[in-house]
């Protein structure tokens, strides 16, 4: 029997990814350490625990945070009320929240203004979920699954506008928006679609090589939205069987029993080292040297948040 790997791209660290783990490494070198990291910066294991030993420390909330000290806020995106906490105890803050997240808070804010009822689609207890409900708590409405459409009251049918988390499901979330247009004919959409760039172009190439893959293994860890997401979509598109790992040493030799042909990614928060070392457990199990299948290129970066800017050019100035 033929084996065969192959290994989707794009997959691993998004644009956004890659700028709040850069902004937390630029902090340590530039204040020193400890740093203070609200949340996980990002939601991968191996890259939390790096962090770690170079001398951030991850907290879960503000009043775990000395004051006076610098704190980073993660790439998920906080509330306002974690900005006027921050304020209130005088801490020097980074905000690392990504920039397509903070598109989605600035669409909350207009539509809460202009009197719409917003219906945000994403997952109760989301870091980013929390965030931008922070922006209008009065005026939205979490929607997690189509089936909660037809819970869902709002004051006027004729003032709804709808959000959405940007890793989910490009297609549960479209299903989700469909059933909300049949209950609300006048539902707004937002000026571009929230989900964001990398997660539909992880998600198209992940469908590309689920449709011939026995086995799909998505590199990613459990609370990443979108590596989760990763999984489903591989199921849904043919793949017989898909699995999430955080590294290698997670796989279990069962699942490659029978199987020819693997299909391998990663979720928008992992390093390519974690995924290397997969494709270095397949070739010491007699695996073929993995071929990449690549659905289009990403060149999209965004600069470090300009209160980093600021100081890296003050130092430099010196």
């Amino acid at each position: 029997m033929t084996k065969s790997v192959v290994v989707a791209a794009p997959r691993g660290y998004c644009a956004g990814v890659d700028r709040a783990v850069v902004t937390v490494e630029k902090a340590l070198d530039l204040y020193g350490p400890p740093v203070y990291v609200r949340k996980q910066i990002v939601h991968n294991k191996h890259v939390v625990e790096d962090l770690e030993q170079r001398g951030a420390i991850f907290v879960e909330e503000l009043s775990e945070v000395p004051e006076g000290a610098t704190v980073v806020f993660s790439a998920h995106g906080v509330s306002p009320a974690v900005h006027d906490e921050a304020k209130s105890r005088q801490l020097k803050t980074i905000d690392a929240t990504c920039p397509l997240v903070t598109k989605v808070h600035h669409e909350a804010k207009r539509f809460a203004g202009q009197g719409q009822q917003i219906l945000l689609i994403g997952h109760a207890g989301h870091e980013e979920v929390e965030g931008t409900m922070g922006e209008a708590p009065d005026r939205t409405i979490l929607v997690e699954h189509p089936d909660d459409v037809d819970h869902v009251e709002v004051e006027d049918p004729s003032r709804v506008a709808w959000l959405s988390q940007t890793t989910l499901s490009v297609d549960e979330t479209w299903e989700t928006v469909t059933r909300l247009r049949e209950k609300f004919p006048l539902l707004m959409d937002p000026p571009s679609d929230d989900i964001c760039y990398a997660t539909q172009n992880r998600q198209s190439a992940v469908k590309q090589i689920a449709a011939h893959s026995d086995l799909v293994i998505v590199v990613g860890s459990q609370n990443s939205s979108n590596s989760v997401r990763l999984v489903e979509v591989a199921l849904e598109a043919g793949a017989k069987a898909s699995y999430r790992v955080d590294n290698a040493g997670e796989i279990d030799p069962a699942w490659l029993e029978g199987v020819e042909s693997v299909g391998v990614t990663s979720g928008a928060s992992v390093p390519d080292i974690l995924v290397q070392g997969v494709l270095d457990y397949l070739t010491d199990r007699g695996f073929p040297t993995a071929v990449e299948e690549r659905l289009t290129e990403e060149n999209l970066t965004f600069a470090l948040p300009p209160e980093l800017r600021k100081d890296l050019k003050q130092a430099k100035g010196r």
